[in-house]
C-alpha cells in the first residue's frame, strides 16, 4: 500500500475527530484500514515494537531477523509493508537499511480510534 497524498491528508485531518465523535470520510476510512491492516500482522507488530525498544529507537534489519525468527528477505518484506503504511522510515547505510518508527503517524492512529473524553 502506498500513501497517496490526498489519502494521507485525509487521515491527518481525521485525527482531529475520533471515530466515536463523528464519521470519517470514505478516503480516510480506506487509508485508516490500510494502516490497521499493516499493524494487524503479529510479526509486523513485533517488528514495530522491536524498533521502538531498540537503542535510539532505530534498528537495522540485521538486528531484527533473529528476534522474530525469520529470514532477512521475509523481515524486509514486513518492514516494507510498515514503510508503505507510513509507520516507519528507512535510511540506508552501506548495504544495510535502518528503520525508525514515525511517532506522529502512530499518534494520529491512536487519536482516530480513541474515545473522546466527556467535556
Amino acid at each position: 500500500m502506498t500513501l497517496a497524498p490526498a489519502a494521507a491528508s485525509d487521515l491527518e485531518s481525521a485525527c482531529c475527530s475520533p471515530l466515536a465523535r463523528e464519521p470519517i470520510s470514505a478516503a480516510a476510512a480506506t487509508e485508516l484500514a490500510g494502516c490497521l491492516k499493516a499493524l494487524a500482522d503479529p510479526t509486523r507488530l513485533r517488528l514495530l515494537s522491536l524498533i521502538q525498544a531498540h537503542e535510539d529507537g532505530e534498528a537495522c534489519v540485521c538486528d531484527l531477523t533473529a528476534p522474530v525468527g525469520l529470514t532477512q528477505p521475509t523481515v524486509s518484506h514486513h518492514l516494507k509493508v510498515l514503510l508503505d503504511a507510513g509507520l516507519v522510515t528507512r535510511s540506508r547505510r552501506g548495504t544495510w537499511a535502518y528503520y525508525r518508527a514515525v511517532p506522529e503517524r502512530l499518534a494520529s492512529l491512536a487519536a482516530i480510534i480513541s474515545t473522546p473524553q466527556p467535556v
